[in-house]
């Protein structure tokens, strides 16, 4: 019950180290940043023979591989994307090759067709609008293949929309925050499509129950209901009292975005057995008091 988590420094990764230790894992940490009470690489995965001797001696039996380039407003159109496809699959013949059992990776919902409401594993077709989207798609075909012919257990936890504590700024929830708390203007859309968001903690603890089961296959990690975005805004305007600061409509919402994107649960809720512990109203209490420690703190 060793795992190796890479991206362990990231948004969703250092709470999954503490998920993933409450299972009762032997946790390292791939981190450029040391984290607290775990044992951390410093190691850059895009260095093969630096990601390579980092998996021979870790030597894992299990592997949640976060790691990849999620810069906003760039990661949609990067090459660093056909990097991290090379160096995942390279990741996984050798943790294979050191006897690793159980491989779990996290996807995007940006892999699926946009059109369909709700997206669901088994029934909406993957055509992906952008290469971030056509680079992870194309990464969990070939590791499914592979894992399929060396009997390697894999699972792909597909993420939909974060938020929460820890959130890098230039994303829709941790700009907002940020603004409202410190009198800022916030243009944005209309606020009518939908989308479905879940805390960050919740994420974790799912992909930490995907990596702990023997679910294989792509698993969809969400809420399963997706809400408008200017609910979610709204929510934050009536906690920090500022709600003339939020302009809908100063920006357009591009003709390409879909109007839902939503979830389908029903293999994490039934198969993994994971339930989300965060309402809305929970998770944005939750990161409204984070961002007024760093508000405070002159972040």
């Amino acid at each position: 019950m060793r795992v190796l988590v890479t991206g362990a420094s990231g948004f969703v990764g250092r709470h999954a180290l503490a998920a993933l230790a409450a299972r009762g894992y032997e946790v390292h940490a791939v981190a450029r940043n040391p984290l607290p009470g775990f044992t951390n690489y410093p190691v850059d995965l895009l260095d093969e023979a630096q990601r390579r001797a980092l998996v021979a001696r870790v030597a894992p039996s299990h592997l949640l591989h976060l790691a990849w380039d999620a810069e906003p407003g760039k990661y949609w159109t990067s090459a660093s994307n056909l990097a991290w496809v090379a160096a995942s699959l390279d990741l996984a013949r050798s943790f294979y090759e050191v006897g690793g059992r159980r491989f779990v990776v996290s996807g995007t919902c940006a892999e699926y067709t946009w059109g369909a409401d709700r997206f669901d594993e088994a029934t909406t077709p993957c055509r992906p609008a952008t290469l971030y989207g056509a680079a992870k798609d194309g990464t969990r075909r070939i590791l499914a293949a592979y894992a399929d012919s060396v009997g390697l257990s894999f699972a792909w936890g597909r993420l939909f929309y974060l938020y929460g504590p820890g959130e890098r700024r230039g994303r829709l929830v941790s700009d907002a925050a940020h603004a409202l708390l410190t009198g800022a203007a916030f243009p944005t859309s209309p606020g009518h499509q939908a989308r479905d968001f879940l805390h960050v903690v919740d994420v974790a603890s799912a992909l930490a129950a995907l990596l702990d089961s023997p679910v294989t296959g792509a698993v969809n990690i969400g809420s399963g209901m997706a809400v408008p975005v200017r609910t979610l805004l709204d929510g934050l305007a009536a906690r920090t009292g500022r709600p003339d600061l939020l302009h809908y409509g100063a920006r357009p919402l591009s003709p390409s975005e879909p109007a839902v994107i939503e979830a389908a649960t029903t293999r994490l809720r039934e198969e993994v057995g994971f339930r989300p512990r965060f309402t809305l109203d929970a998770g944005l209490d939750d990161t409204l008091a984070w961002w007024r420690g760093q508000v405070s703190a002159g972040q």
